[in-house]
């Protein structure tokens, strides 16, 4: 699998960030986000239920430990309704890794 890692925004619209990892064989975008509050298993659940609930999401790993959040989608995510999910889920989204 090959990947670049984008030095900018990729679509002028600030929404998928400098960090996001393009998947160059078409299988989605990935994106890194920082959330705080999440202490257990069951942080983790809650923030990926939610987040898991955007269209166009089709992965997502949360880890309590590190406050990170990996996301792969179909296409980059509007970062207002990433910040929304995380935001029903309970916690704070701080922004991208």
């Amino acid at each position: 699998m090959t990947t670049e890692t984008n030095s900018g925004s990729c679509c002028g619209t600030g929404s998928c960030g400098s960090d996001a990892t393009v998947d160059v064989q078409g299988v989605g975008v990935t994106t890194v986000y920082k959330v705080s509050g999440m202490t257990c298993g069951h942080c983790e659940g809650a923030v990926s239920q939610e987040i898991s609930a955007l269209d166009g999401v089709t992965a997502v790993m949360a880890v309590a430990g590190t406050g990170e959040v990996t996301v792969t989608s179909a296409a980059p995510l509007d970062e207002t309704a990433v910040r929304a999910a995380v935001d029903e889920a309970g916690y704070e989204l701080v922004g991208q890794v």
